[in-house]
């Protein structure tokens, strides 16, 4: 019996593949390696062409245009491509995964470590489905696993099923599985001339039918701070501690502007870690915003706080590096609509009703649409990702695979 999506989803979960950040390297973690491995020789095995590993983890591969030779040379058709991420987020353990069905009839959904998942309106959306969960000691991985999955399991279908065994007519398809996406790198070694895709879709997303083409713009800000460090017995009037100013700066972070105080398109400023002595300290602080002119005020509000707390301690030094992360691909997108409607009638055949929803967060497809790749977003499945409270529908990772094989019908009909 062919694999199901399900399958190979519990196989990939088991195979650890957190990505770290501040790694120069890519990929930043040995587990994408054998990932990607694995993943290529899968991709050999149901016959795709092409199949490569780089050495920076990227597995690419092809499969071919299946119309007939005739129809080939006289009518001539893009070439798509399918994206799904090897890593998940550094957030919460990757590690020993240990994946549970439950067969959701409704409410909450207690683990086995004690952590509930809340019945939400995506989950109601999921009684009478098929979910995957942990045992509440890890995430689950659906970011992006089942991403991965539900594009092995069309790639397969592609090439040894189709409907009643006669494979589906469709042009060229390339497929890519990249690198470091949660730390922000699934882009930075990626070739988008030889991976030879006139656009793409990666499948990165969270229920059906929601699909994306605004991502946020995001930065980031590492601020260190140097202080004077002597024994406090005789610190008076010489010791500046860096941690208290730094510890001054996080208490002084407008409320209003934190993740856990946004939502919709509004931009959030976010501490994500501290660290430091009394002679230095350093925080990590990313930014997110839609448009341009949000992105310069959350630099305005942190430039402006970062000199009122040199002031309020004489003798610190300061300094502040920002870096920019991805764009917005929604400019990227404007001259490409065709994409767009493509996806929304793939979504509606695969039973869905297709609903753009802006991304808090972004996707490989926001550097790629900028590198000239266009790259829209659809779901996978799956929801809560980057917690031990993440699942997955399997019924609704189905629908992804079956927008998939759409979209290739939808191709080779232009």
């Amino acid at each position: 019996m062919p694999e199901t999506a399900l399958d190979r989803f519990l196989r990939y979960v088991r195979i650890e593949t957190t990505s770290k950040d501040g790694v120069e390297r890519v990929p930043s973690t040995p587990g994408q390696l054998e990932f990607g491995a694995l993943l290529a020789n899968e991709l050999r095995a149901m016959g795709a062409e092409d199949v490569f590993q780089d050495e920076h983890g990227y597995v690419t591969a092809t499969i071919p245009d299946r119309r007939p030779a005739a129809e080939r040379a006289a009518r001539p058709i893009p070439v798509m491509g399918w994206i799904a991420h090897l890593d998940t987020a550094p957030d919460t353990s990757g590690k020993n995964v240990n994946p549970k069905l439950i067969d959701y009839k409704g409410g909450p959904i207690r683990l086995e470590s004690g952590a509930e998942i809340p019945e939400s309106e995506g989950l109601h959306s999921c009684i009478g489905d098929l979910l995957v969960v942990t045992d509440g000691t890890t995430l689950l991985g659906a970011d992006d696993k089942s991403g991965v999955a539900a594009i092995m399991t069309a790639a397969d279908r592609l090439l040894n099923g189709g409907v009643e065994g006669v494979p589906y007519p469709h042009g060229k398809i390339r497929i890519a599985f990249t690198p470091d996406e949660e730390v922000g790198r699934g882009a930075d070694f990626f070739d988008v001339k030889k991976f030879g895709a006139d656009f793409a879709y990666t499948v990165d997303g969270e229920l059906p039918g929601e699909i994306n083409k605004e991502t946020f713009s995001a930065e980031q800000l590492r601020l260190a701070v140097t202080g004077v460090d002597i024994h406090p017995g005789t610190a008076k009037g010489v010791m500046v501690n860096a941690s208290r100013a730094l510890a001054g700066f996080a208490a002084e972070l407008p409320a209003d502007r934190a993740p856990e105080s946004t939502e919709g398109r509004q931009p959030y400023i976010h501490l994500c870690s501290m660290t430091g002595d009394v002679a230095s300290a350093e925080a990590h602080i990313i930014l997110r915003a839609f448009t341009d002119a949000e992105m310069d005020e959350n630099r305005q509000i942190l430039d402006e706080l970062i000199e009122r707390r040199k002031e309020a301690t004489p003798g610190s030094v300061w300094s502040a590096e920002y870096k920019k992360q991805y764009p917005n691909m929604a400019e990227g997108l404007k001259g490409h609509p065709e994409i767009l409607t493509r996806l929304e009638e793939a979504v509606r055949r695969a039973g869905a009703e297709p609903v753009w929803k802006p991304i808090r967060g972004g996707t490989d497809g926001s550097r790629l649409t900028e590198m000239g790749l266009p790259t829209p977003n659809l779901f996978t499945g799956g929801n809560n990702f980057h917690a031990v409270t993440e699942w997955l529908s399997v019924n609704k990772m189905e629908i992804a695979v079956q927008t998939l094989l759409n979209l290739a019908s939808l191709v080779a009909d232009l």
